[in-house]
């Protein structure tokens, strides 16, 4: 047997000897998606502070992270992501992942990333990962989020070295930038995110251009059970933000987003009004909503300017490929 491969089984022993099986759960309580409060609006500021000190090519180099510190003694090859942001970051980084975790509601390899993310390895769904079969992959990289998997982490790290951001959504560039320190590619994710802000600075001039002006917009989205306008703590917000497009008031809560009731509908009257549903529509009040007479009465509604866009990319993009793909529907949608 290999070293590679007795130490993977090892792995395995180990991680199954923490967990009572290879699967394991999100606690119960904790959301899917945290907002509000003090940690929530810090955790752009502390995401700042990661990374690492080492010169490119140096290996091993350590890098700190929303966990700790993490040494790596070699640049990663085997890479398994547990989110669609990390997803994103490694494909944009020009790696294939051996193993991916795809989030809630969109359980197969987004149609953004399409084949550049090669047939990576299913390892379950965030919050419900199979550590064995982890394990058997034999990363020499794990990379997620304190959000999704803290209650893992110490399973991940006993199979392989793993970076945490501490949690997707809109400290994207940071943890895009976390994870590139971990691949030595820190320049090539300056250079990316430098070619997104300067698409952004251009759909915003051309939405300018088109219209007469920058228009508000107001972005919808329904969940099971939530009906939310999104705010600019949030992926979709900050991406309003670069492209220097203004919100409604609820838009500009700092914050990820404001719930609404059905009642309430008319908070997201806008100059136009972009709008997705998460997973099953039937489970959410998107049908109840826009076949109902308070969102035909909204004025961007009878303008014409309320429009469907695709919510793998707009809000679970969640990465540099995903805001690229984003702003480029954002200027088909709002000048065509």
């Amino acid at each position: 047997m290999s070293k590679r491969r007795t130490l993977a089984a090892a792995a395995v022993a180990c991680a199954l000897a923490l967990s009572a099986c290879g699967q394991t759960a999100q606690p119960a309580g904790v959301p899917a998606v945290a907002q509000g409060g003090a940690e929530f609006g810090q955790a752009g500021d502390k995401s700042k502070t990661f990374g690492t000190d080492a010169k490119p090519g140096e290996y091993p180099r350590t890098i700190r992270h929303a966990m700790g510190d993490t040494t790596l003694p070699k640049k990663p090859e085997r890479v398994v992501v547990l989110d669609g942001g990390e997803l994103d970051n490694v494909v944009a980084l020009g790696i294939k992942p051996v193993g991916v975790a795809f989030p809630d509601g969109a359980p197969t390899m987004p149609s953004y990333i399409g084949d550049k993310a090669g047939t990576p390895e299913n390892v379950g769904q965030v919050g419900k990962l199979n550590l064995e079969t982890i394990a058997k992959l034999e990363p020499d990289l794990i990379l997620g989020s304190q959000l999704r998997e803290e209650a893992t982490y110490a399973k991940l790290s006993a199979i392989a070295p793993t970076v945490f951001s501490i949690r997707p959504g809109y400290p994207w560039k940071e943890n895009f930038r976390l994870n590139a320190s971990a691949l030595d590619r820190v320049a090539d994710a300056q250079k990316m995110l430098a070619d997104y802000a300067k698409h952004a600075e251009d759909v915003g001039t051309a939405v300018e251009q088109k219209l007469g002006k920058r228009p508000t917009i107001s972005m919808v989205r329904f969940r099971p059970g939530q009906t939310r306008l999104y705010a600019k703590k949030s992926f979709i917000g900050t991406i309003l933000v670069d492209a220097k497009l203004p919100t409604t008031e609820s838009g500009q809560a700092d914050d990820l987003a404001v719930e609404v009731s059905t009642e309430q509908i008319g908070k997201a009257d806008a100059d136009w009004i972009l709008y997705a549903t998460y997973g099953d529509p039937s489970k959410t009040a998107a049908q109840e909503i826009l076949a109902g007479p308070l969102w035909a009465g909204l004025n961007a509604v009878k303008a014409g300017h309320a429009k469907g866009v695709s919510d793998e990319t707009w809000f679970l993009g969640l990465g540099v490929i995903g805001a690229e793909a984003v702003l480029t529907d954002m200027q088909k949608q709002l000048t065509s």
